[in-house]
């Protein structure tokens, strides 16, 4: 998940809530009345009719995605949310309005850096990896899945394209700009003063090829870095990246920007779109919980509604999605009590989650393929989410408490590495105002220059989030080994028949024994406890398997062959 949102503790990641300027009014707007909220059209109701009740509730449409019934609104009307409930043609209206910052740290994806000094003592312990790239002996995740060995028969097609759906991306890194698509990338997340800070730039909507989180670089570096001899590789080396800006500077994640680079992803023939986040303020949305309030219920069932249709105008426009199964350490098919929502705006309560009118979204939404996050051992990662009901295939998504009893106990080789932005390192305060790596820094943040002078940079971090685009790699590899010539210039293949081959091609893992897995001697107390339950096939942690880049490219592929 982002770095915001992967810890409910810290608060998770797709916020529907955001600031009263809004996404469609400049940041830098004049204080007024006006509030902004996204407006959501009941099923079969045309365009014109929505916009219809919308004006009669006093509103005033200012943007709008036709294809998934969305309208972003502005009204001054102080019961302007309650009147668009009460109108049959729509479904209800979400008030837009700040949650919060996010902490300087995350508490799962940044785990070595919150750790106690002492806990993280001494080098980290050599890991064997894949030797492409300078840094590709740190990239466990490459062997474990066979990514090196996958590229010699197929390192990606350069017509093939994967949507990175996050904080942005930083081109400028050597690795990536080598497989940067300038002409597709798109930023549909103005800043927000409220949430982000000062806007960088005069029209608060940062260029694209910049990422001021840095969640998005790094796992764009993940799918694609490229094997130039420098850095790091990622898992499908040749294929394009595209910068699909959903989520804030700050890691927030909104409703429309979401929505809306879905609906781009789907019109624009983007094969694949990676999706590391999930909706909130609720952690689970409800179409009717009785622990919500009325007008909670309808900004659920909105959000609901509205994520439903843009995956599967996506889905049915030809791109595969790949989406982190979240940081909760949770069964998603037999969920806890929710006792951290809303995450701001109002006071959390006691929330009894029904498993069958809740969703987790996206990655409960329909066609998108679920990752849990392994570490190095191949044991899932106390953190992940897992659960028969939800989980797809399992990926490399790091874990800092793996190896216990040896030497690479709680060590930062344990995560994952990957591309990162000098400036937002510099806002974590491991790399100085010169570029160089801060004492104390120097197992966690790597620097790499060339003979011009030109640098890139590197840091590890751990999460479902990094596991998810092990597995968008994996798909992009599948598409470009596999797909066909569409139409006069297009390329691609059916996103059914990527997610068929890739579950058919993971390797199979069987529950841990006992089935109960527990976390003591890691430090988790019960509340970690996971019971795996399936076969070796498919089961709760690992789904079908770990993704295996290597058999996907030389496993033939089979139209109608099952997992």
């Amino acid at each position: 998940m982002s770095k915001r949102f992967t810890a409910r503790t810290v608060a998770t990641a797709a916020v529907l809530a955001l600031t009263a300027t809004g996404l469609g009014v400049p940041a830098n707007a004049a204080p007024s009345n006006s509030r902004t909220f996204t407006v959501v059209a009941e099923d079969g109701v045309a365009a014109d009719t929505a916009v219809a009740a919308i004006r009669a509730a006093g509103g005033t449409v200012v943007s709008r995605s036709d294809e998934v019934g969305m309208f972003q609104v502005s009204s001054d009307r102080a019961d302007f949310a309650a009147r668009a409930t009460a109108a049959p043609t729509l479904i209800g209206a979400a008030e837009q309005k700040a949650i919060g910052r996010k902490p300087k740290l995350d508490r799962v994806e940044q785990e070595h850096l919150t750790a106690a000094a002492g806990a993280r003592a001494g080098a980290n312990a050599a890991r064997k990896g894949a030797k492409l790239d300078p840094l590709d002996d740190k990239l466990w995740g490459l062997e474990m899945i066979r990514a090196d060995k996958a590229r010699k028969i197929e390192p990606g097609d350069r017509r093939v394209t994967v949507g990175v759906l996050d904080t942005g991306v930083d081109a400028s890194n050597p690795d990536i700009a080598p497989n940067f698509n300038w002409s597709l990338s798109r930023n549909f997340a103005p800043d927000l003063i409220d949430v982000d800070g000062a806007c960088e730039v005069p029209s608060c909507l940062d260029p694209v090829g910049t990422d001021d989180g840095g969640h998005g670089t790094h796992v764009a570096g993940t799918i694609g870095a490229a094997a130039n001899g420098f850095g790091l590789s990622g898992v499908a080396p040749n294929v394009s990246l595209v910068e699909l800006k959903g989520g804030q500077d700050s890691g927030y994640f909104f409703l429309d920007p979401v929505v809306n680079a879905l609906v781009y992803a789907g019109k624009s023939g983007i094969d694949v779109v990676n999706m590391s986040f999930y909706v909130d303020p609720w952690l689970y949305n409800c179409t009717a919980n009785p622990a919500d309030s009325p007008a909670d219920q309808a900004e659920q069932r909105a959000i609901i509604k509205a994520m439903k249709r843009a995956l599967t105008f996506a889905h049915n426009k030809g791109v595969t999605l790949v989406g982190a199964l979240g940081n909760n350490n949770e069964d998603l098919g037999a969920p806890r009590t929710d006792v951290t929502s809303p995450d701001y705006g109002a006071d959390p309560y006691p929330r009894p989650i029904d498993n069958e009118s809740c969703w987790n979204l996206p990655t409960e939404g329909p066609h998108v393929i679920g990752v849990s996050s392994v570490g190095p051992s191949g044991k899932k990662s106390d953190f992940s989410n897992y659960g028969t009901e939800q989980i797809s295939v399992a990926a490399p998504g790091g874990w800092f408490r793996d190896g216990f009893g040896t030497d690479t106990f709680r060590t930062d080789a344990n995560m994952i590495l990957s591309a990162y932005p000098k400036h937002v390192l510099q806002e974590e305060e491991s790399v100085d105002a010169d570029g160089n790596i801060v004492a104390g820094f120097e197992n966690s943040v790597f620097k790499q220059c060339k003979a011009n002078g030109e640098c890139g940079y590197y840091t590890y971090l751990q999460g479902t989030s990094m596991a998810s685009p092990h597995a968008a790699g994996v798909a992009a590899l599948i598409v470009s080994r596999y797909g066909k010539a569409q139409g006069r210039t297009g390329f691609g293949m059916s996103p059914d028949q990527v997610e068929q081959h890739l579950y058919r091609t993971a390797a199979e893992h069987a529950c841990p024994e006992p089935r109960l897995q527990q976390y003591r001697n890691e430090g988790r107390d019960e509340t970690y406890d996971a019971y795996c339950a399936g076969g070796v096939n498919f089961n709760g942690f690992y789904g079908y398997g770990i993704v295996d880049a290597y058999a996907a490219v030389k496993t033939p592929f089979k139209p109608n062959a099952r997992p």
